[in-house]
């Protein structure tokens, strides 16, 4: 059976499973529809009839996006109503049949994304992340941790980083609220009798959850939280044993700390720990990632010799052998090209630095890329500034605008209003008045 016609007989298979004929398939979607306010959909008949090509073994099509969006609201529900979008629910096995006919992986991830969002809506993120048997694991587990085992620990560990890949697709604060339950499980757990050979994968997924959970209260602005959340993810991170793992924790807190408090001296002082803590480990791209901050760091103090020195070391480990490396896909050659352009910035060429900000967000293209690419482009955007082209720029930060706001970032947003502040001797020109424009319709809406 090839492809479509795996993922024809899977439709099928859904749609009987829920002991709907044709028909009444053709009337539940007609239903959803109407609720969810679309354009109305055809006769039922010819509906009927879309359902059935949707099926065929032999000539099977890929239902349109309208029918998409109904189908995946319908199969997101569980028959008793309950919201189910993990691994292994109906949902799943949905978006699965789409992917063997043919649909692209993007419009894929693009459904699942809007079914979250629904979940956030309704107040039951994380349990719409979970699959039924997960749901039972972790409450047997909460109400006797020695019942805890290595799929608990999984299942939590599945759920952060469910949430984690929709950063850049959903807002901050819903993220907020799809984590908040897997953080103070993770705590639970640990305070808990825990057997001790699942006490490591409880601490990893505890890792991850308590710094995202850093990561977004920064993000919405309630630093004293963040703090207290990373202090506890580099506690946790030390108990595991991988340096690598809590370099990478505290390189996370020094971005905030950079950003949310005044100077660098705060900044330096942890990425000076995550140096450190990352030549104990044995991720190259850690410590590619930790030296190309120090660089930073060093840049913004205005100390050209020591960013470059640090910018040479980074580079090294990014063109070491990655085959091994435990955080593969943790920096790439495209975020090392944004702190070059960043280094250039304060203490290089602004052109020089421009070329590098293009090339770095070339190279960020994938949802969860998009906060930092808003980020490198905002800084692109002030390098044109430095080379006395303001056109130019107020051109590039009209899309950053755009993208700045789709999912609340605080570090797009300061960088934003720092080109701004570097438009001021143009600023009775049309070109920044529609600026400021754009700037108060998005903050107005």
């Amino acid at each position: 059976m090839d492809s479509k016609a795996t993922g024809a007989a899977a439709l099928k298979r859904l749609r009987r499973r829920r002991g709907l004929s044709l028909a009444d398939m053709a009337r539940a979607l007609t239903g959803y529809a109407e609720d969810l306010r679309l354009p109305r959909l055809p006769a039922v008949a010819s509906v009927q009839r879309s359902v059935a090509r949707w099926e065929s073994e032999s000539a099977a099509t890929v239902p349109d996006e309208r029918y998409q969006l109904l189908l995946a609201h319908l199969y997101a529900r569980t028959p008793s109503g309950d919201l189910a979008i993990a691994t292994g629910s109906d949902f799943a096995e949905f978006l699965d049949a789409l992917g063997q006919l043919g649909e692209s992986a993007g419009r894929i991830a693009e459904l699942r994304t809007t079914l979250i969002r629904t979940a956030t809506d309704g107040g039951g993120g994380m349990l719409a992340l979970m699959s039924p048997g997960a749901q039972a694991n972790l409450s047997a587990a909460l109400a006797d941790p020695s019942r805890a085992d290595d799929t608990t620990a999984a299942d939590l560990s599945a759920v952060v980083a469910d949430v984690n890949s929709q950063v850049g697709s959903l807002p901050f604060v819903r993220l907020q609220l799809m984590l908040a339950p897997a953080v103070e499980m993770c705590r639970r757990l640990l305070a808990g009798p825990v057997p001790e050979p699942v006490v490591p994968a409880v601490l990893n997924a505890a890792v991850a959850a308590s710094a995202l959970a850093g990561r977004l209260a920064f993000e919405t602005r309630d630093d004293p939280a963040s703090k207290a959340l990373y202090s506890t993810a580099i506690s946790e991170a030390a108990r595991l044993g991988r340096p690598w793992r809590q370099a990478s924790v505290i390189m996370s807190h020094a971005l905030v700390t950079l950003y949310s408090t005044p100077g660098t001296a705060g900044a330096r002082v942890l990425v000076d720990q995550a140096v450190r803590t990352a030549r104990k480990g044995d991720s190259p791209l850690i410590r590619a990632r930790a030296h190309a901050l120090q660089a930073e760091i060093a840049a913004r103090a205005g100390e050209e010799r020591q960013s470059q020195d640090a910018l040479g070391l980074a580079w090294y480990d990014m063109e070491a052998d990655h085959t091994d490396d435990p955080a593969s896909t943790s920096f790439s050659a495209g975020h090392l090209r944004g702190f070059e352009g960043v280094c250039d910035l304060y203490v290089g060429d602004p052109s020089a630095a421009h070329d590098h900000f293009a090339r770095s967000a070339a190279a960020l293209t994938a949802p969860r890329e998009q906060v930092q690419r808003a980020i490198v482009t905002t800084d692109q955007a002030l390098a044109r500034i430095r080379m006395n082209d303001p056109h130019a720029a107020a051109e590039l930060l009209h899309d950053c605008i755009t993208a700045a706001t789709s999912t609340g970032g605080r570090v797009p947003a300061i960088r934003l209003r720092r080109a701004r502040q570097a438009m001021r001797p143009w600023r009775r020109e049309d070109f920044v008045a529609d600026l400021d424009d754009h700037l108060m319709d998005i903050v107005g809406t």
